[in-house]
């Protein structure tokens, strides 16, 4: 039985389907049906079956791709082995990361990787956590940087390690004439008659606004929702509204806006990467985490 063939299958169960069994692999829905017609043939087995307008597994195909899971487990970890035995990051590593770390980390530490390990291969997608962590998961990429917040831990897989990078403090942006801007430190609780924007309503970081809001007796007026800081910015220097804003990724603060720290020490997210257990010997996993440690060292001081 060929290995792609068998990681074509296992892609189908894990993503349900042969389209997104394409997706997760980077190849077309007809190479995905090639495939899985030659692994049929091979085994003499019907390992899909139509579904209404869609597919799943046979009993041999969940048997299959069982057995291939554990296969394609053990070609990981003899990979890992193998690099860690050449003692250097060598060959593709394919990373994940939430946009502000894309825009605050990934400049510079893509930059040193490239300098210090001319033999790695580094491609980065930028995605949300609650698309890269399933993606470490199954295997599509290797490594992610994802955040929770002090108060509000991200929901992590079994199977996966994790690496501290940085915590990331927060600041409350305000109009230039707020009564409160020229002080040197607030509380949420400063802001209870304010109007918010924050990010768009049922992400985790919106979550995180109204539990840590309310916990403090706080019922947020949310005017405006945006996805990107710099938008959140831009309507602040317009006189609409405040926001908690964190400082990776920031970059220039507009004309008219008042960054004040908020006065407890705690209220800051937390940024870590995770990567299989399977691959921790890996030296380019290693190399990766240093150098986006070291990077984000160097912005918080």
């Amino acid at each position: 039985m060929n290995l792609d063939r068998l990681r074509t299958l296992h892609a189908v169960a894990r993503h349900g389907s042969v389209s997104g069994a394409a997706e997760g692999l980077h190849v077309t829905t007809s190479a995905v049906s090639q495939q899985l017609a030659k692994l049929e043939r091979e085994t003499g087995q019907q390992l899909l079956a139509k579904n209404g307008r869609g597919i799943r597994l046979t009993d041999a195909g969940r048997l299959l791709s069982d057995h291939a899971a554990r296969i394609l487990s053990q070609v990981e970890l003899a990979q890992a082995d193998l690099e860690a035995q050449r003692g250097h990051a060598v060959g593709e590593l394919l990373l994940g990361a939430f946009p502000t770390a894309v825009r605050g980390l990934f400049p510079d530490a893509l930059s040193r990787l490239r300098t210090e390990h001319p033999q790695l291969n580094v491609r980065l997608q930028e995605m949300e956590p609650d698309e890269s962590v399933p993606s470490v998961v199954r295997g599509d990429i290797d490594l992610a940087v994802v955040l929770d917040w002090y108060n509000k831990p991200l929901p992590m897989p079994g199977g996966l390690v994790k690496a501290a990078l940085l915590d990331d403090p927060v600041d409350v942006a305000m109009p230039a004439d707020h009564p409160l801007a020229g002080r040197h430190a607030v509380e949420p609780e400063d802001f209870v008659d304010d109007e918010w924007i924050s990010w768009p309503k049922g992400g985790f970081c919106y979550d995180w606004l109204m539990v840590t809001l309310r916990g403090k007796g706080i019922e947020p007026r949310i005017r405006h929702t945006a996805h990107e800081h710099h938008t959140q910015l831009s309507l602040i220097a317009a006189g609409l509204g405040i926001a908690v804003v964190p400082r990776l990724g920031r970059g220039p603060v507009p004309e008219g806006v008042r960054m004040v720290p908020v006065s407890q020490p705690t209220m800051r997210r937390h940024i870590y990467a995770i990567w299989r257990a399977d691959a921790d010997r890996r030296p380019s996993i290693r190399a990766a985490v240093e150098v986006l440690r070291s990077v984000g060292e160097k912005i918080i001081d």
